[in-house]
């Protein structure tokens, strides 16, 4: 590859020394990523193993998963992807169309559907990938499409309409006014879709479904719900934040996840048939991608089904969170206040944040991983604490306990 330098000379570009420098770079503004090689056990969450980089192990305690109430280790849901494991093997065998639509991935679909109140479902790899190409594919193909979105939307949403091409226009985060005097600028009868997410997973703060269903019906537009980090805890059934406020009629397209609360893999939407159908036949990363294996869809259905009838999982995980939010006001640990199950803790420089994280992990053998740029703006790092049915109080409390240690050590005496 050839670079113009000036004076119009050229030379070969190393690319091994433009990655090199790139990767420098973010390691001295703190933004490299290292991993924490873990091991989850079933039956011991939320406990798990680490890897220390000196080839030794730790028991650590987990604060930071996504598998919101444990039922990745859930043993019906273990039994149901080993049954469909040993009878229909470890793939799918293709892309839906082209012999990989096993019955089962239909029935997770009319599960989904079920759950929601919709008419049908679409199942997807991720819900990144359900979010990108649904949002692409409504952008791509209604002709004049206007996207509004929320501005603290998640990179899926973000990366579909951006892919989309049409026009975009980004709205302050839950700002209702700002909303509507957007959709007041555009034509009644412009096609626009309003793209929102039920709980925001850095803040935890809940949208305003109700009005912006309310500012979707009184100037003609659809709307597109990210539920992802809201089903299977909140809903008498699991149904989301949508449900639980009786809205999700209302919403003409419903997406969310596997990977959270369900504890497996995989996205979703749900919406009319129509909808689906259309979404289905134009999708190229619903097309063109191997179709989630059957295993998989197996131990999806029976978690979805378990929460749906058994809201004891959520119930103690919410009587968890209270218990520890309250805990942790009574210190000097920076939380902000949350709605929901998230609850972030304030750091608010990519280096210290690092080096709290470090230091729970390594003293006290308690593991909250550091979220920085891009996840989230640059002096906006924290820690994203998130808690299960599983831990305990005295879990808890020990935890608490380490955290103001490490505050006060760390951050407290920074600031002295």
């Amino acid at each position: 590859m050839k670079v113009t330098l000036a004076g119009n000379d050229t030379q070969l570009m190393n690319f091994r020394d433009f990655f090199k420098s790139s990767l420098e770079t973010l390691k001295k503004e703190h933004l490299y990523r290292t991993f924490v090689p873990l091991e989850r056990h079933a039956k011991e969450a939320p406990y798990a193993k680490r890897h220390k980089p000196d080839g030794t192990t730790q028991d650590v305690i987990v604060w930071c998963s996504n598998d919101y109430l444990g039922m990745s280790h859930h043993p019906n849901v273990i039994e149901a992807a080993k049954n469909a494991l040993n009878t229909l093997g470890a793939g799918s065998g293709g892309t839906r169309n082209i012999s990989g639509t096993a019955k089962i991935h239909e029935d997770l679909e009319k599960t989904v559907a079920t759950l929601h109140g919709k008419e049908a479902g679409l199942i997807f790899s991720s819900g990144y990938s359900a979010n990108k190409s649904t949002l692409s594919t409504l952008a791509q193909h209604i002709p004049d499409l206007v996207v509004l979105s929320d501005e603290k939307n998640h990179a899926s949403i973000i990366q579909g309409i951006r892919h989309g091409r049409c026009e975009k226009v980004v709205f302050k985060h839950n700002d209702m006014v700002d909303l509507e005097n957007h959709l007041k600028s555009l034509p009644y009868q412009k096609p626009k879709l309003i793209v929102f997410v039920s709980v925001y997973s850095m803040d935890g703060d809940f949208a305003k479904i109700e009005q912006v269903v309310h500012l979707a019906k009184k100037y003609n537009a659809m709307t597109f719900l990210d539920e992802v980090h809201a089903v299977g805890i909140y809903g008498e059934k699991g149904e989301g934040l949508a449900g639980m406020l009786n809205l999700s009629k209302d919403i003409d397209i419903i997406q969310a996840n596997f990977a959270k609360a369900y504890g497996v893999v995989g996205g979703y939407i749900a919406a009319d048939q129509v909808i689906i159908d259309f979404v289905r036949s134009h999708a190229s990363g619903f097309i063109f991608t191997t179709s989630i294996p059957p295993a998989t869809a197996a131990a999806c259905i029976q978690s979805v089904e378990i929460l749906k009838n058994d809201r004891t999982p959520a119930e103690k995980l919410l009587n968890n969170v209270a218990y520890l939010k309250e805990r942790l006001r009574h210190t000097s640990v920076s939380m902000v206040e949350s709605e929901s199950h998230i609850i972030p803790l304030w750091v608010g420089d990519a280096k210290l944040c690092r080096k709290v994280s470090d230091h729970l992990l390594d003293t006290y053998g308690h593991y909250a991983q550091p979220i920085n740029f891009p996840t989230v703006p640059v002096g906006q790092e924290r820690l994203r604490i998130t808690i299960t049915p599983h831990h305990t109080h005295a879990m808890i409390d020990d935890f608490v306990d380490a955290l103001q240690k490490t505050w006060d050590q760390i951050l407290l005496k920074k600031a002295a």
